[in-house]
């Protein structure tokens, strides 16, 4: 089988997030990078995939700046066969981001099934994996919890809202975007560390996958950090008197009542 997963690097969980000069982004300087963590479900699926069946290869593919290759390497040292990078600006949409993942498909081999992360945790924006699928043409399932592998087609358990779950069947080649849960990513192991530092990436240009900066539909106006939280107030005194203060507070000082 060729399978494709699709990863995003983003900030690490435990970032402090700072806005740039122009309040249009991120400052990046000194953050800590790591692959989006739904993503990591998304490599150790394809990977489980892979060892089922004999003869098959997974590639890794991902967009963005050079510090991607980091990353990418990541995976390589998780067990992924071949590594791919689109080289783009910092800043890109989803849009793009998309159409770059889905340029690369189409480059590539004929993909078997491709996984990728239900969202990535920096934009929350769950939106690459439907549009590379539709780029792509091939069916897609979201919000991945299991899956299981036949001829030619494939059946996910996927989570819906309320606790629910839905069973789909499609045939391949299809996306499967993975939920947390869907397994217990590894480890890379010592030796496949040291591996993957060696490993070739192929790197493509934007235009070398059809992918413009007039492709950017969605511009990014102004960033704010939330404002800071105002410390609790303590009402003493009596029950009648607590309650008295407590109206008389959300009235005049948080405008609520």
């Amino acid at each position: 089988m060729n399978i494709f997963v699709l990863i995003k690097q983003v900030p690490a969980t435990e970032t402090k997030i700072k806005i740039n000069a122009t309040a249009t982004g991120i400052d990046t300087t000194g953050i800590k990078w790591i692959m989006s963590p739904y993503d990591e479900f998304a490599v150790e699926e394809a990977l489980r995939v892979k060892e089922k069946n004999a003869g098959s290869t997974v590639t890794v593919v991902s967009a963005g700046p050079q510090r991607v290759a980091e990353t990418i390497r990541t995976a390589l040292a998780m067990g992924c066969d071949n590594a791919i990078w689109v080289e783009t600006p910092e800043e890109i949409d989803s849009f793009q981001a998309a159409k770059a993942l889905a340029g690369v498909l189409k480059k590539e081999t004929k993909p078997d099934l491709v996984f990728t992360g239900k969202q990535a945790i920096d934009d929350d924006c769950a939106q690459v994996s439907q549009l590379v699928a539709t780029f792509s043409e091939m069916p897609y399932v979201t919000v991945a919890l299991s899956a299981e592998y036949g001829a030619g087609t494939v059946t996910v358990k996927r989570e819906v809202e309320g606790g629910t779950t839905e069973i789909i069947s499609m045939p391949t080649p299809c996306l499967i975007a993975a939920q947390k849960g869907m397994n217990e990513p590894r480890f890379a192991s010592l030796p496949n560390i040291m591996k993957a530092k060696k490993k070739e990436i192929k790197q493509y240009k934007m235009a070398d996958v059809g992918v413009t900066d007039g492709d950017r539909k969605i511009k990014l106006v102004n960033l704010q950090l939330p404002p800071a939280k105002q410390a609790g107030k303590k009402i003493s005194g009596d029950a009648a008197t607590q309650a008295k203060e407590l109206v008389r507070a959300l009235h005049e000082e948080a405008k609520i009542v």
